[in-house]
């Protein structure tokens, strides 16, 4: 399999610095052989990725901020939990959050562009379950939040 820190550079990323907690939790707990990482904004060097799909976003948008999500929950886990990528054994669960307007109901595909970058990224073992939904709001106005369990 080619590297993933190449694959994820086919994907036009480089791996970022890993973002700081922003209140009092810590951005990756470990148990055993899981990895718990906390929320991961759409964000990049530019800043937090804003929006309402549905109304101030449409769903490519949402996938592409979705993707920097992934991109940032990979830099937690190599930076912070001191795992390279090709250590990964699987992602096990993703957590999306999507904000959107009441009516809006592709928060699914939405979510596929961090499932799809994970795939590309770390082959079968970025193959996952998932839960995604619509919320109000997220932190910084950001457009979307995922949450992940890794096992390593």
């Amino acid at each position: 399999m080619t590297d993933p820190i190449e694959k994820l550079r086919e994907y036009g990323y480089e791996l970022p610095a890993p973002k700081a907690p922003v209140a009092s939790y810590v951005p990756v707990a470990r148990t055993g052989n899981l990895l718990y990482v906390s929320g991961q904004l759409s964000s990049n060097d530019q800043g937090v990725v804003t929006g309402l799909l549905g109304d101030t976003m449409n769903v490519q948008q949402g996938g592409n901020a979705a993707e920097l999500c992934a991109v940032n929950i990979l830099a937690q886990v190599v930076h912070m939990a001191g795992v390279p990528l090709h250590e990964v054994k699987r992602v096990v669960k993703l957590t999306v959050l999507v904000a959107s307007v009441p009516e809006f109901f592709e928060h699914h595909l939405v979510a596929n562009g961090a499932s799809n970058l994970l795939v590309g990224v770390l082959g079968d073992k970025g193959k996952h379950a998932r839960a995604a939904f619509g919320v109000a709001a997220l932190p910084f106005g950001a457009a979307v939040e995922i949450e992940a369990v890794i096992e390593v």
